[in-house]
């Protein structure tokens, strides 16, 4: 196997022990909780549309933005500090720019969405069809953002470990102590 190039060896590495260790970072982990409460969020205004009593999800959908804003921006430090780690000029460092743009338009998006709604908290109905609209279009963008993210790791392997490390998960410890075998060494032998 060829070893990878210095770049590609760079962008595996993290930057400082808060982006946590190599082949384990903290960025794919902390997006979870933005990504569970805002879609959430979108079932709880969705869901306040079709019950008699819709204040209380109409509350716990704006209590579940907080909740997503705050997780989005522990995400982010992490994140930002991987994108420390990718090579400046590069097609993964320009995707990131992107990954990262997109993700702070939707921070953005569900901040403006909390103050639009939280005049109406204490006088709680059914969430209504702006607000609605705008978490929808922040979650579609949050999609977007989440597979640019996801082709950063899985196409071009910023922070996961290199292949050599990832094949050893694969061996059996069996395997190590017996003595190795082809397919061939199965086969029948002739006798002629």
């Amino acid at each position: 196997m060829t070893e990878a190039p210095e770049p590609l060896r760079q962008a595996k590495q993290p930057v400082s022990a808060l982006a946590g260790p190599y082949g384990h970072p903290l960025h794919p982990l902390l997006v979870t909780v933005p990504i569970g409460a805002w879609t959430a969020s979108l079932v709880f205004d969705i869901a306040s549309h079709v019950t008699a009593s819709p204040g209380f999800l109409a509350q716990g959908s704006l209590w579940l933005i907080v909740v997503g804003v705050a997780g989005a921006l522990a995400a982010a430090c992490a994140g930002f500090l991987d994108l420390f780690g990718i090579p400046a000029g590069t097609q993964a460092f320009r995707i990131a720019l992107v990954h990262m743009t997109l993700n702070l338009v939707v921070v953005a998006g569900y901040a403006a969405g909390f103050a639009w709604r939280y005049g109406s908290y204490h006088h709680p109905a059914a969430v209504a069809a702006g607000p609605l609209a705008l978490s929808a279009a922040c979650l579609v963008l949050l999609g977007v953002s989440g597979f640019l993210g996801g082709k950063l790791a899985f196409r071009y392997g910023v922070r996961v470990a290199d292949e050599a490390t990832q094949a050893s998960g694969f061996t059996r410890p069996e395997a190590a102590a017996a003595p190795r075998h082809s397919a061939a060494d199965s086969l029948p032998r002739s006798t002629s």
